[in-house]
C-alpha cells in the first residue's frame, strides 16, 4: 500500500502548530470531542433537508475507550462519518477545515453550530501518540475506509470494516518518557477528570466505561469492582437553560461546583446576547475577597468557552481590572475553537463582549446600591478599594464607569454614602466636598482641621483608604463640585470680616513667626495664624499638589526616595498657648524656640507622623515640668 504525502505542510509546521497553540497536551482530548460533535451536528443539517433523514439526538453520542494492555485509546462518534475522498481532503492537509466549509452551506438553527476545525484539532492527537488511524463510514455509504500516519512523514487510506456509520479516532498512546507520563491519558479517572474540565457542556452525551464499588449480593460487608456504561459530562450547561426555570440555588450550586469561591455570591448575573455578538454569560459578584485578591499572585478572568468547550481558563481581556474580582464564564458561538492567547487580545468580537459586560456589572452593582444597601456595603468592605484603585489609574479615566459607586463615611449621617447623596445636602453657598484623611474613623473624628468645616455645619467625607486621596485626586470634581481637603489651605469658608481679622493677626504676629519658623530650620515652608482651628493649639496643613496624608503613603512604599509635602503650622492665636509664645518672644526666645519645636513635634503626633527625635521631645517637656 503506497505512503501518500502531506500536500502543503511540512515537519516544521506540525511540529510548530503542536508546539505553540497547545500549552497543555490533555487539549488532545477536547478537540476530538469537539470533532466528534460536529460530526452529529453535520446530520442534523442534512436533516433539516433531506425528508428521508430523521434526526433523533436520543441516538447519538460519543464512546472514549481506554484499553492500559494494548496503549490505546479510542474516540468513536456516530457522526456523519467521511468517505475515502472526504478523509483525505479534510486529514491530508493540515488545518483543512471540513467543519469551516461545511458550516458555509447550513444556517445555524435550534442552537446547533458547527464550532470545530477539523485540522487543527486533529491533529493535536500527535502529541500524546505515535500513531493515529482513523476509521470511518460515510452516512449512506456501505465501505468504511482507514486512514492511518505515523507524524508527518505521510498516510495511508485503505478500505475497512465498520458496522454503522460514524468514526472511530485510535490512539498509540506514546511510551512514557521522564519529562511525560503519557500513560495517564489512559486512566479512568483522568480522562474523566479531562472531559469534565473541557468538554462537560458538549450537547451529545459522551459515555466510557466506569468501574465501581458495591456490597456483594447476600453480604453487605464484602465489596465487589464492577464496571458500566455511564454518561460522563453534564450536557446541558446552565447558562443556556432558560433564566425562569432556575432558582437562586441553581446558580449558588453552579457557584460551588465551579469552585469559583467559599462563600454565597452576593448577586448573579445571567446574560443571553443575540447582536452584533451572540454570546451567554453567568457571572457572579462574591461576597468575600478571595485572600490574595490585593496580592500580585492574584489572576483575574473569566472561564471563556467556544459554544460549550472551554478554549480558556481565566480570559482576563474579559473584565477591566477594576472589575477583577467578578466570576463566571462566557460562552460565544462566534469565537473560533483554535483561537490562541494573543489572537484573543486583538478579537473583536472579544472586545464587545467585553464592553457589553463591563455595563452589566455596573448596571447590577448600581441596582444593588439602590435596592439593597446592606448586601451593597458588604461588596465594598471586601472590593470598595478597587473600585477607586479603578478611578486613580489611567489617569482618571474610568471615572465615569464609577464615581457613582464608591462610597466614604460621613461626619454627618454617622454611616456610609455615596458622592450623590453628599452633594444633594450640600448647604446654599457650599463650594467643595470636603473631605479628612486618615487611618481610621475614630483618629479623623480628633483632627483638629476638622473644626472649622464642622462648625459651619458642614458635612466632611472620612477617607481612610490609602488610595482614597489619589484617586479623589484623579476625579478632581463630582458634579461640578470640587474636592477640597479640611488640611488644604484655603477652605473657602471665611467672611470678609474673619478674613481681615486673621490677615490683621498674622501681620501683628509677623516677628513671631518669623521666628519659629527659624528655628523649625525648613522642616515647614511657613508658620501663620490659623483660620481653621478653634479649640485646639496647633495643626499642621499643607500647600500643593501633596498632601502630608499622600505623603504618609508614598513613603511607606519601598522606594529609595522620600516624598515630602509642604507643611504649615498653623497656630491658632485664639488659645492661651499663643499668649505664652507672644510673651517668650518678648522675654526669652530660648525658651521660645523649646515652645517650637513642642509643638512641632505635638502637630506631628496628630497628623500620625513620627517626630524625628523621640528622646529630645521627652526631655522638652520635662524641661517645661521642672
Amino acid at each position: 500500500m503506497a505512503k501518500k504525502q502531506f500536500k502543503t505542510e511540512s515537519k516544521r509546521l506540525l511540529d510548530l502548530m503542536i508546539h505553540s497553540i497547545y500549552t497543555h497536551k490533555e487539549i488532545f482530548l477536547r478537540e476530538l470531542i469537539s470533532n466528534a460533535s460536529d460530526a452529529m451536528d453535520k446530520i442534523y443539517y442534512k436533516a433539516l433537508t433531506d425528508e428521508n433523514l430523521k434526526f433523533n439526538k436520543d441516538e447519538y453520542c460519543i464512546r472514549i475507550i481506554p484499553d492500559k494492555q494494548s496503549r490505546l485509546l479510542t474516540v468513536s462518534d456516530t457522526g456523519i462519518g467521511m468517505t475515502q475522498e472526504e478523509l483525505e481532503e479534510n486529514l491530508g492537509v493540515i488545518a483543512k477545515s471540513g467543519s469551516f466549509d461545511f458550516k458555509k452551506e447550513v444556517e445555524s438553527k435550534d442552537g446547533f453550530d458547527i464550532i470545530g476545525q477539523f485540522g487543527v484539532g486533529f491533529y493535536s492527537a500527535f502529541m500524546v501518540s505515535d500513531v493515529v488511524t482513523v476509521v470511518s463510514r460515510a452516512l449512506g455509504s456501505e465501505q468504511a475506509w482507514k486512514w492511518e500516519a505515523k507524524g508527518v512523514d505521510g498516510y495511508t487510506i485503505e478500505p475497512a470494516v465498520r458496522e454503522a456509520t460514524g468514526t472511530d479516532i485510535i490512539l498509540k498512546i506514546k511510551a512514557d518518557s521522564e519529562e511525560e507520563s503519557y500513560g495517564e491519558y489512559l486512566d479512568e479517572y483522568r480522562l474523566k477528570a479531562i472531559v469534565k474540565k473541557y468538554s462537560d457542556f458538549i450537547r451529545y452525551p459522551i459515555k466510557m466505561n466506569v468501574t465501581g464499588s458495591r456490597p456483594k449480593e447476600g453480604d453487605e460487608k464484602e465489596y465487589e469492582t464492577y464496571t458500566e456504561e455511564q454518561v460522563i459530562n453534564s450536557m446541558v450547561p446552565i447558562w443556556r437553560k432558560n433564566k425562569n426555570e432556575l432558582k437562586t440555588e441553581d446558580y449558588e450550586n453552579f457557584y460551588s461546583e465551579k469552585h469559583f469561591g467559599f462563600d454565597k455570591p452576593l448577586r448573579h448575573i445571567h446574560i443571553s446576547a443575540d447582536g452584533a455578538v451572540r454570546y451567554d454569560a453567568v457571572l457572579f459578584i462574591p461576597e468575600k475577597a478571595p485572600f490574595d485578591f490585593y496580592t500580585k499572585e492574584y489572576e483575574k478572568g473569566l472561564e471563556l468557552y467556544a459554544n460549550g468547550v472551554l478554549i480558556m481558563n481565566k480570559c482576563a481581556d474579559l473584565l477591566p481590572d477594576y472589575f477583577s474580582f467578578v466570576k463566571g464564564l462566557v460562552d460565544s458561538e462566534d469565537l473560533s475553537l483554535n483561537i490562541s492567547r494573543e489572537m484573543l487580545q486583538h478579537n473583536r468580537q472579544l472586545k464587545l463582549i467585553a464592553k457589553n459586560i463591563k455595563n452589566k456589572i455596573k448596571g447590577e452593582l448600581l441596582s444593588l446600591l439602590k435596592n439593597d444597601r446592606e448586601k451593597y456595603e458588604t461588596f465594598y468592605k471586601a472590593f470598595g478599594r478597587q473600585l477607586k484603585y479603578g478611578i486613580y489609574s489611567e489617569f482618571g479615566g474610568n471615572r465615569e464607569d464609577l464615581q457613582d459607586l464608591i462610597l466614604f463615611y460621613s461626619s454627618a449621617e454617622k454611616k456610609m454614602v455615596t458622592l450623590e447623596e453628599y452633594v444633594s445636602r450640600m448647604k446654599d453657598g457650599q463650594k467643595y466636598i470636603y473631605y479628612a484623611s486618615g487611618d481610621s474613623v475614630e483618629r479623623i473624628e480628633k483632627m483638629p482641621q476638622t473644626e472649622l468645616v464642622l462648625d459651619k455645619g458642614m458635612e466632611i467625607l472620612y477617607f481612610t483608604d490609602d488610595v482614597d486621596e489619589f484617586a479623589i485626586r484623579m476625579m478632581s470634581d463630582y458634579k461640578e463640585k470640587e474636592f477640597k481637603s479640611v488640611s488644604g489651605g484655603d477652605l473657602g469658608l471665611e467672611d470678609e470680616a474673619k478674613e481681615k481679622e486673621s490677615e490683621a493677626e498674622d501681620t501683628a504676629s509677623k516677628e513671631l513667626f518669623s521666628f519659629m519658623k527659624e528655628a523649625l530650620s525648613g522642616k515647614v515652608a511657613d508658620v501663620r495664624a490659623s483660620k481653621r482651628l478653634k479649640n485646639h493649639p496647633v495643626c499642621l496643613s499643607s500647600e500643593g499638589e501633596l498632601t502630608i496624608e499622600m505623603e504618609k503613603v508614598l513613603n511607606a512604599l519601598p522606594y529609595d526616595q522620600k516624598m515630602t509635602a509642604r507643611k504649615v503650622l498653623e497656630i491658632n492665636t485664639h488659645h492661651d498657648m499663643y499668649k505664652a509664645l507672644r510673651a517668650a518672644l518678648e522675654n526669652d526666645r530660648e525658651k521660645l524656640k523649646l515652645y517650637t519645636g513642642i509643638l512641632y513635634d505635638q502637630a506631628l503626633l496628630i497628623e500620625g507622623l513620627p517626630i524625628e527625635n523621640p528622646v529630645a521631645f521627652a526631655d522638652n517637656i520635662s524641661k517645661l515640668m521642672v
